[in-house]
């Protein structure tokens, strides 16, 4: 699992079946700045994920990758490779928040 942040959408009129109904967001990973330990920096990956949860623009959300992707209820059978699993509320690190949704972005 990593942290991401919305930064758009994903419109695809031509899909598989299966995909039809299903919310296509792009997100950009993230990660503690390896320097001063007190943010989160952009990773300056993007990544398309299907929405499970309804995230909005800006919001940092949980990714799960891979094969686990396919392990939520929303997602079992579908062709994806990445889902937004979670809506971040805080990131605390050492007792130190380096993200709060209650904060604007």
């Amino acid at each position: 699992m990593f942290l991401a942040k919305v930064t758009g959408s994903v419109v695809a009129t031509q899909k598989v079946a299966s995909m039809t109904g299903h919310k296509l967001l792009m997100v950009e990973p993230y990660k503690v700045d390896e320097k001063a330990r007190e943010s989160l920096v952009p990773t300056g990956r993007t990544l398309v994920v299907v929405d499970a949860l309804g995230a909005g623009l800006g919001e940092m959300v949980l990714i799960c990758q891979g094969s686990s992707a396919r392990l939520t209820p929303e997602t079992e059978k579908l062709p994806v490779d990445a889902v937004v699993i979670g809506l971040v509320d805080t990131v605390d690190i050492g007792g130190r928040v380096l993200f709060s949704g209650h904060e604007s972005s």
